[in-house]
């Protein structure tokens, strides 16, 4: 997992390492990786980096010594650079490099014709916001030049993401050393656009990290697989509660997610319209129709793990059915409905010995934790900060889902998903996420584990389905490309 740190972690690995090596020599690790990231950008988009035109925003720190460094590089490579100083100083070692490798400084009507731009602005010293004077300038870059940010988008948090005022939107953030966990969250990770990483030397130097992404080969080391003396028992099998006379939908949704994720089993229990629905749509799950089958969920079988809540009503009867659900002595998936439930009624969470994953979005999760209406903005804003204290508030896993999925333990360990797509915020993609990790659970992963893997599976599938975003999708689409993204793990 590539692991991601707050800014004074990572300042701290850079004072240890560079008290090892000669003056400099971190910025031009990071300025080369810098250039190599921007003159493949530019050869993908034009076929050369000779002649094409680069802007370069400089600040007055470091980040912008990093910029022009790299400027230099690509001016040496034959693209016509010029910088635009935008502080009360400008790094001279820099500057110096810039102007002998034929680059030149100029001012920001300058950027009008460029093709490619880096944001030197400010680094990882700095904070939501940018002055005027870098708010115009950002004004004259062409709607179609490429913005490259320089370790993060000049204007955002580093540390979380936030952003208050006017912040650099880049296509690209190329990141030095250590991720900083800022990149990851909304709407720090909206600004960021795709992140590109350059090893600078600081491994030896970072701790054990408390924020990770997850990557395929997680995925691939952690996704469940059949083998030979592999039965459908050992597989797993999986109760869902799911569905009411009004959203019938999400019940056949939530046991496809599960069905095509690899359980060996799907027990279904709920209303009669929905399992009418869950039976022609999957006749491989096992039905049970309460009251009319029975009266308790346990009547329907033993399960390894369940989902409780797509499209449950939290009514009398969905209450009922939630209550008997966290009272079994597995692992438990809870959303949608069954998270109304919770929010009106905690304490049914009170006596679980075994993992929980709730899984709301931000609306669901501001109900849960008694916040007022304003609580969603919030919590998009500060994503992790709330995930982690609905952790701990629940003692549960946390699955909050967006942009980027942020996924929070008790214990204050964090892992990000990366893999989404716009395209997923259609009605019912949250039904079949909730029967992914439902599949993972009753194949035998941890909490952590399968809220994380389920995302990534999530989120790929969506990428598959819409041809990488270039399209709209339905959750339905979403089940289909399960198999076939999973299969390519």
């Amino acid at each position: 997992m590539r692991a991601a740190y707050p800014v004074a972690v990572v300042r701290a690995a850079e004072v240890a390492l560079m008290s090892r090596l000669p003056a400099g020599t971190l910025m031009q690790r990071a300025a080369s990786g810098l250039a190599a990231v921007s003159a493949r950008i530019l050869r993908t988009r034009l076929g050369r980096v000779y002649g094409a035109r680069v802007g370069v925003l400089v600040g007055s720190g470091d980040n912008g010594g990093d910029a022009l460094y790299a400027g230099a590089r690509l001016a040496r490579a034959g693209a016509d650079v010029v910088a635009v100083p935008l502080g009360a100083r400008v790094h001279e070692g820099g500057r110096s490099a810039l102007l002998a490798a034929g680059g030149r400084f100029g001012v920001p009507t300058d950027l009008g014709r460029t093709q490619l731009v880096l944001d030197g602005i400010v680094g990882i010293g700095g904070r939501p916001g940018l002055r005027d004077e870098a708010t115009a300038a950002l004004r004259h870059i062409p709607s179609d030049a490429v913005v490259v940010a320089v370790d993060v988008p000049s204007g955002i948090d580093p540390d979380t993401g936030e952003v208050r005022g006017a912040a650099v939107r880049a296509h690209t953030t190329v990141t030095f050393g250590a991720l900083k966990s800022g990149l990851l969250f909304d709407p720090g990770a909206e600004y960021a656009g795709q992140l590109e990483f350059v090893d600078i030397g600081l491994g030896p130097y970072l701790p054990t990290p408390a924020i990770t992404v997850v990557e395929e080969s997680d995925v691939m080391r952690l996704l469940p697989r059949p083998i030979g003396e592999t039965d459908k028992y050992r597989r797993g099998v999986l109760g869902v509660v799911a569905g009411s006379p009004r959203y019938t939908g999400a019940a056949v949704l939530a046991v496809g997610g599960a069905l095509r994720t690899g359980v060996g089993m799907v027990r279904f229990v709920s209303f009669r319209e929905p399992a009418s629905l869950v039976r022609a749509r999957w006749p491989e799950a096992v039905v049970t129709v309460v009251p009319d089958d029975a009266r308790e969920v346990a009547e329907a079988g033993r399960v390894q793990a369940w989902v409780v809540g797509p499209g449950l009503e939290p009514d009398d009867a969905g209450r009922a059915l939630v209550g008997q659900v966290l009272a079994q002595p597995v692992p438990v998936v809870v959303d949608a409905g069954a998270l109304a439930v919770i929010a009106a009624d905690p304490s049914l969470l009170a006596g679980r010995r075994f993992p929980t994953v709730l899984t709301p979005h931000a609306g669901e999760l501001a109900r849960l934790l008694g916040m007022s209406s304003s609580g969603r903005r919030e919590i998009e804003e500060r994503r992790r900060e709330f995930a982690v204290r609905a952790a701990a508030e629940f003692r549960s896993t946390v699955l909050v889902k967006g942009r980027t999925t942020c996924v929070a333990t008790p214990g204050g360990l964090i892992r990000v998903n990366t893999t989404g797509t716009p395209m997923l915020a259609t009605a019912g993609s949250g039904d079949v996420l909730s029967g992914i990790i439902g599949a993972l659970l009753a194949g035998g992963l941890s909490g952590l584990d399968a809220a994380s893997v389920g995302a990534y599976l999530h989120g790929k599938a969506a990428r598959y389905a819409s041809g990488d975003g270039q399209w709209p999708i339905t959750a339905a689409d979403v089940i289909e490309a399960l198999p076939r993204c999973a299969g390519d793990i």
